[in-house]
């Protein structure tokens, strides 16, 4: 399917060369999951105990079989430009667009632009050779089209005088407003040696080193901090900075302060090739990775299929098992509206992934002052359509959809036995980032909350690693059997969802203990860290 805002130029040149990636069919994902679970769960004997990529890639690595039978048909349609990764479980293949069309009956290759942004995609559903099914998950880099960033972004100019704020009083939150709301002290900053976190960026999104260098002078004063970024993995598009990538890299680094920082970046142009899969092979073809990721992104469980999603979390496994954090923005569309026969909610992917500690927002109960918080509205939240309910948060959801029974939106909304999320939150409504040597107030989205919360988590890794513990890896496990211990409880307000007469455009609502809103609320960061130290 097509978003309405992509439009359609007509059939590529036959000769135009395609980047397709083909997803090989994994070994041994039961004990993988497997594995998973014991590393993760802190009253496990393996908690902790990670995996090396190259235990990771034995365990998983595609058959021989496998292997031998996907080259052999694409061989023999003259494919032979393909790169692996060392686990092996992915071929990203340079392929025309008259054999890829030969090759995947069905398949038919159109150019659509949006924006000056060009990409090419199927018009058409694909298929494979029947003999072919038990050996691939999908082939990527035919159907699925970028959504459009959504910020909350107005421009207004800003001195350096106004930086320091008058004490109890704020025009918008930064740094130091942050550091004052989750209690983080100025030694709060990293100190390890083997510590490093990450965001990740998409949709010709890229930070300015420039920007980031401004904001730092702006706002980091109080606090030993990294004014420039370690590594950058990809390539930098050229043009302005992204208000996306600035406001990751300027929160995660203020707040993860004096931490080793990558960016994953992809090109300016990603035709052909969805560059979040490209992120995903990434992390299956490097051995050295940070310990934290960060992902503002996220597409309309719907618009995906089963198959594919189920891929990228195995993906999440793979990660999850070597100890990496992988933190994703629940959104910023509330609840999310389905217009099908019958409304229902729209979860988001990879929000709703089982595999990942998802994120959501919330908002100072009043805007100019650093009170208690209160649900932001468009905070992401919700119950997948797709995964089943995790155990570690069963009880937790129980207990909330119990409470909350006289006041719960109809059940035909949601699907009461899957996957909820958010499992945190922070705030993320009016913050200041530095865009293109400007500062910008105004900046709201959960895509501000999720390095926020990623950067705190790295200074809890930075606190462990010097103590000679592990890292933390996937935190979920371990976050809900704190059951809200050492977080701030969110309580008040809802987020949005359909505007029609039964729920009148409102979703879930805050309420004591875990909700689909804020989760289990925002970080009281020297209770965390004592918390998870243990």
């Amino acid at each position: 399917r097509i978003p309405r805002d992509w439009t359609h130029v007509g059939r590529v040149d036959p000769k135009e060369e395609l980047q397709l990636t083909f997803a090989l069919k994994q070994r041994n994902v039961d004990l993988l999951e497997e594995m998973l679970r014991a590393v993760s769960n802190p009253d496990s004997a393996r908690y902790g105990k990670y995996a090396t990529l190259e235990e990771v890639a034995n365990l998983v690595r595609p058959s021989d079989l496998t292997q031998k039978v996907v080259r052999h048909w694409l061989q023999s349609s003259g494919v032979t430009n393909c790169r692996t990764v060392h686990t092996q479980d992915f071929l990203e293949c340079s392929i025309t667009a008259e054999v890829a069309e030969q090759l995947l009956p069905g398949s038919r290759f159109c150019r659509y632009i949006r924006d000056g942004q060009s990409q090419v995609r199927s018009s058409a559903p694909y298929s494979v050779p029947d003999d072919l099914h038990q050996h691939l998950d999908f082939v990527g880099g035919l159907h699925r089209l970028p959504r459009k960033l959504q910020q909350d972004v107005s421009g207004t100019s800003f001195s350096r005088k106004q930086s320091g704020f008058t004490a109890g009083i704020h025009l918008g939150v930064t740094p130091s407003i942050l550091r004052a709301r989750y209690n983080l002290t100025s030694a709060d900053v990293g100190k390890a040696q083997n510590n490093s976190q990450a965001v990740a960026q998409f949709l010709e999104q890229y930070y300015s080193p420039a920007d980031l260098a401004e904001f730092m002078s702006l706002f980091g004063s109080g606090f030993q901090h990294h004014t420039q970024v370690d590594r950058v993995v990809g390539t930098q598009g050229a043009g302005k900075a992204g208000i996306e990538a600035s406001l990751d890299v300027e929160y995660i680094m203020s707040t993860g302060a004096n931490i080793s920082t990558w960016i994953f970046t992809n090109p300016g142009r990603h035709e052909t090739q969805e560059p979040f899969l490209q992120w995903m092979m990434l992390l299956s073809n490097m051995s050295d990775l940070p310990w934290v990721h960060t992902i503002s992104y996220g597409d309309d469980e719907d618009s995906l299929s089963t198959a594919y999603m189920e891929r990228i979390n195995t993906e999440f496994m793979k990660a999850g098992v070597r100890g990496i954090s992988l933190l994703f923005a629940s959104g910023d569309s509330g609840a999310g509206c389905r217009r099908s026969v019958k409304n229902s909610f729209r979860p988001s992917f990879p929000a709703s992934s089982p595999y990942v500690t998802t994120v959501g927002g919330t908002t100072f109960k009043n805007p100019f002052k650093v009170t208690y918080e209160v649900t932001h509205y468009i905070s992401g939240g919700g119950f997948s359509n797709v995964f089943k309910m995790p155990d570690y948060q069963a009880s937790a959801v129980d207990a909330y959809l119990k409470s909350m029974a006289a006041v719960l939106p109809p059940r035909s909304y949601y699907n009461t036995s899957g996957r909820a999320y958010p499992d945190m939150a922070a705030l993320s409504d009016n913050y200041w980032v530095v865009i293109n040597r400007v500062p910008v107030p105004w900046v709201s989205g959960t895509s501000a909350s999720t390095p926020v919360v990623g950067g705190m988590l790295s200074l809890i890794n930075d606190q462990r690693l010097l103590k000679g513990l592990p890292v933390l890896g996937f935190l979920n496990p371990r976050l809900y059997k704190l059951k809200g211990q050492a977080l701030f409880d969110v309580t008040e307000g809802c987020h949005v969802s359909c505007v029609d007469e039964q729920v009148q455009g409102k979703g879930f609502c805050a309420a004591p203990s875990w909700d689909p809103v804020t989760g289990w609320g925002t970080p009281n960061y020297p209770e965390l860290l004592a918390a998870l130290l243990t």
